[in-house]
């Protein structure tokens, strides 16, 4: 394309490479296979005229409402609605929520044309209530079009997709609010030294999170930016959340070795951002994003309205100012034998966000109901998810997250296995650590007509589960998936808690598995030789206390 088509607009002395005009102009493939692997090698990313026919083509073929604002309808109204007032000095809308006009590249005539588009889209669609990335989005595809009646026509289609399996732009805040909790919930699996790093510096550790948008599209250089566009538009949102992972894990691998820190670590990550070119290209990034062995778009849809439900059942459904995720629990009015509130912050830390903006309710402890399984069972069964925390005697604390109500373990004397995914095992003392999950697979002892021998069961679990769950990746079910939730067949459920009239086992991660006997007073753990990290606690331990805490008014999804 002509570097003439781009002067209204661009600042073409900044654009560098993206001047030139190198391999195919033309592309005549519409196999989405295809087009997936071009996108992802970058063919049409150092030829704008190729890159416009390509969004030209995409976004055409999204499919929309029946009535759709197009480029004649921009040439209607625009006049009419900017009149005689600078487009420079026009207002953003309020669902932008303060976000400003990327640069891109843009000249002063450019910046204007992004904020008199986005005026006409709010006048456009008045449904809109929250929209921050918008202004970002009309910028980027301001380069790959004509005029600004082209421009605003291609992002209207985006805003009017109407393909119910198809997510593109989050208009609304719980929609926008739910996006950022899953991707809270997805860097606690995907980077957990990463949020290990978050919760140790940050007071609010999904204030961090929630401008992972902003890193792609605000922060991201322009030849960035519009490589993730480019991949966008042919596979979807889950590729965001990908290349917001690799931005992660990139930023914790050189801030460990050379990048200078702020303190204030949310301020460092835009910094990165804004100058990842000094660190990585913009392929390695795509290749790191799609080296992530991500969760199916399903599953992600799934762990999605669950948030949303969350947050829907908590009244946060507009913005407003949010309750600071860490500060769930309220130090004045928390007490435990076992951890302080700052210990208990951490662990809220790891739960699903969801679940975080509950307050801990203590359920049972040993120090007022006594040893005893059978009264454990009873005083948490009717609560889900719930949150187990031991002392021994030696002065070690460890826990386990348990995402499904006790109520479902088979009474009498059969073992039997429940959970999900998001069942984990965890540490605190000597020092912190949460454990990835593993699922337990382990037919026989469910099916068998008394419990297992407690001085085997744990060592079989661990190593049988461990194995085969690495071996077969398709094993490796997701940990949002339940029976009950989404009425799966029972044969897809995943089992990682166990419990009977005799002990508890929880299956935790990196190979280590948690067991309780009936007295709650003697403990052990297994683990698997495979793994090199640092076990739970002692192999053998006696328990000092034990507490098993709720979350008070949580929503079951």
């Amino acid at each position: 394309m002509a570097e003439s088509e781009y002067t209204r607009f661009v600042d073409w002395e900044k654009m560098g490479e993206l001047t030139h005009s190198s391999g195919p102009s033309q592309l005549s493939c519409t196999d989405l296979r295809d087009l997936k692997q071009f996108a992802r090698q970058g063919l049409w990313s150092q030829n704008h005229g190729m890159r416009s026919q390509v969004y030209q083509q995409l976004i055409r073929d999204v499919p929309c409402r029946t009535v759709t604002p197009d480029a004649d309808v921009y040439r209607d109204i625009a006049d009419r609605i900017v009149r005689r007032r600078s487009t420079c000095s026009l207002a953003l809308p309020d669902f932008v929520d303060g976000s400003q006009v990327p640069t891109y590249c843009l000249n002063g005539d450019g910046t204007g044309s992004v904020r008199k588009i986005t005026v006409c889209i709010a006048n456009q669609f008045p449904d809109i209530s929250y929209c921050p990335v918008l202004p970002s989005i009309v910028a980027l595809l301001l380069h790959f079009s004509k005029d600004e009646a082209e421009c605003f026509e291609m992002v209207c289609r985006l805003l009017a997709c109407n393909d119910p399996g198809r997510r593109l732009l989050d208009q609304t805040f719980l929609a926008y609010e739910s996006s950022n909790m899953t991707f809270g919930d997805l860097v606690s699996k995907y980077c957990p030294r990463v949020h290990k790093l978050v919760v140790a510096s940050s007071q609010d550790v999904l204030d961090v999170y929630s401008d992972w948008l902003r890193w792609i599209f605000g922060d991201l250089p322009l030849p960035y930016a519009a490589r993730v566009l480019d991949v966008f538009f042919v596979e979807g949102y889950k590729v965001l959340y990908r290349v917001a992972l690799a931005i992660l894990k990139f930023f914790r691998k050189v801030r460990a070795h050379q990048f200078e820190t702020s303190g204030d670590l949310k301020q460092d990550i835009h910094s990165f951002v804004q100058g990842i070119g000094n660190f990585v290209t913009s392929q390695k990034l795509l290749e790191k994003a799609f080296a992530i062995r991500l969760f199916s778009r399903k599953e992600i849809r799934l762990l999605q309205m669950a948030n949303e439900k969350s947050l829907q059942q908590k009244g946060i459904t507009v913005k407003q100012k949010r309750q600071n995720v860490h500060l769930a629990v309220d130090a004045d009015n928390f007490h435990s034998d076992i951890v302080s509130s700052k210990e208990m912050r951490n662990i809220w830390s790891w739960v699903p966000e969801r679940f975080a903006l509950c307050q801990p309710q203590l359920l049972f402890t040993t120090s007022e109901h006594g040893c005893s399984l059978t009264r454990f069972y009873a005083q948490c069964q009717g609560n889900e998810p719930t949150l187990l925390l031991i002392k021994t005697t030696e002065g070690e604390v460890c826990g386990a997250y348990l995402s499904t109500d006790w109520a479902e373990r088979t009474a009498g004397n059969k073992l039997s296995f429940f959970g999900t995914g998001e069942c984990f095992v965890f540490r605190l003392k000597p020092e912190m650590e949460r454990y990835e999950w593993v699922v337990i697979k382990h037919p026989e002892l469910a099916s068998a007509p008394a419990a297992p021998d407690s001085s085997q069961t744990a060592d079989r679990l661990t190593t049988n589960s461990t194995s085969e769950s690495q071996d077969d990746p398709s094993n490796r079910l997701s940990p949002f998936l339940a029976t009950r939730h989404f009425n799966l067949s029972s044969k897809t459920a995943s089992m990682f808690m166990a419990g009977s009239l005799d002990f508890i086992l929880v299956g935790g991660g990196d190979g280590n598995a948690l067991y309780i006997d009936a007295d709650l007073n003697y403990g052990r753990t297994a683990r698997c030789t495979t793994f090199d990290s640092p076990p739970l606690c002692s192999e053998t331990f006696q328990i000092a206390v034990l507490e098993a805490w709720g979350f008070q008014d949580a929503i079951n999804s």
